[in-house]
């Protein structure tokens, strides 16, 4: 794929409509984690080194194209100040004679946000219209929102056909590790895929089968599998209904030459509750009234074993209850292993997703990975093959 980056691109003197993702995690304007506003800083600060006035557009929350003020991104200035160490200003509409106000009024070495796109019913619903009025707003547009490029937006897609465009440093940085990954990878190449259900992923398992060289199945969606196999799950969280679907992907990873890695151990309890009594057992060994909720440690070590003997790994899933402990031991065990594995050798180690992002923060390990994605829909969109229309819009 070929595509415009900021270096392909003169910024001086131009107004730069940058699409950046700040949903970030907050309640009563305070920010739990602030990990996607610093990802958007370089870009924003590549911009203004070159002379460019970056106009920062992103959404917040799910308002349904009306104004909901809890959902305005005012409260996002002084942080985004911080971060940036440059003054930010804030448009209180995206569109209009106020969002043109704000933007003449802008001045070098600063930015400015607008108001929440999706204040708009015109920004989901890709409406030319609506395109055309963020359009005259700017010069040039830059998408660094990998994490909202798997929809076919206004600010994602439509401004992308309209616009000279190109890709900021964080969807740059996405693509280059997802193509490193998946795209054309060292191998041999093994996957972990992780979750509650089967059927939320069975397109992904489909995609990477005949993908991968090793396939770890865990969390939720093993205990289906489990019970394709003939093996008791007891109280389990299990999709009955998919067990001809988890047979369908064992025979596929058979034919494909694709080696699927299922639990050999089970940590199970009677309850999922923190610090819950439990016990290690075979795989085949559930009782009727326990409930599996983490794979074992002998699992997490066979699991370790073959990832040494690889070249790349992709995460997307937990391999247990991560979030009470102590059914996070394999997940976090795990995840230091890979890590171990990419500081001491020539792995190239790729996680995603939100539950995946936590477990490996939870480890202390997010800094010793390849590469982290804090992408969630969109990264699993990618590892499923599908295209992605924020990302093929500025495809030259």
């Amino acid at each position: 794929m070929e595509y415009s980056t900021l270096d392909d691109i003169e910024l001086n003197g131009r107004t730069v409509l940058t699409r950046v993702d700040l949903n970030v995690p907050a309640r009563d304007g305070r920010i739990s984690d602030a990990t996607r506003i610093d990802r958007v800083v370089p870009t924003v600060r590549e911009i203004l080194a070159n002379g460019g006035k970056p106009v920062l557009m992103a959404h917040f929350g799910r308002p349904e194209g009306r104004f909901v003020r809890s959902m305005s991104l005012r409260f996002l200035l002084p942080v985004l100040e911080a971060k940036l160490g440059v003054p930010v200003s804030f448009a209180e509409s995206c569109v209009g004679e106020t969002a043109r106000t704000a933007v003449e009024r802008l001045n070098g070495n600063s930015a400015l946000l607008l108001e929440n796109v999706r204040f708009h019913s015109g920004e989901t619903a890709n409406d030319p219209e609506f395109v055309a009025s963020l359009a005259v707003l700017g010069d040039i547009y830059c998408n660094d929102a990998f994490s909202a490029s798997h929809r076919a937006h206004a600010s994602t897609e439509g401004l992308a056909r309209q616009m000279p465009a190109c890709a900021g440093r964080l969807l740059q940085a996405e693509l280059t590790a997802l193509e490193a990954a998946l795209g054309s990878p060292d191998r041999p190449l093994m996957a972990i895929v992780g979750g509650a259900k089967v059927s939320t992923k069975l397109t992904l398992l489909d995609n990477l089968i005949g993908k991968v060289d090793h396939l770890v199945i865990g969390g939720g969606m093993a205990n289906t599998f489990l019970a394709a196999n003939g093996l008791p799950v007891g109280r389990s969280l299990a999709e009955r209904g998919m067990v001809d679907s988890a047979c369908e992907v064992m025979r596929h990873a058979s034919s494909a030459g694709c080696d699927l890695l299922l639990p050999t151990d089970i940590t199970v309890a009677r309850s999922p509750e923190p610090h819950a009594a439990n016990e290690t057992l075979p795989a085949d060994a559930c009782p009727t009234d326990a409930m599996i909720l983490d794979v074992g440690p002998k699992t997490a070590g066979r699991i370790l074993e073959t990832a040494g003997r690889c070249r790349t790994l992709i995460w997307n899933g937990p391999l247990g209850a991560f979030e009470t402990p102590p059914f996070d031991a394999s997940t976090l065990s795990v995840a230091k292993g890979i890590a171990d594995l990419t500081r001491s050798g020539p792995m190239t180690s790729v996680a995603g997703g939100g539950d995946t992002v936590a477990a490996v923060k939870q480890a202390g390990v997010a800094d010793r990975l390849s590469y982290v994605s804090t992408a969630g829909g969109a990264f699993l969109e990618w590892m499923e093959g599908r295209p992605l229309p924020g990302v093929a819009a500025l495809t030259r």
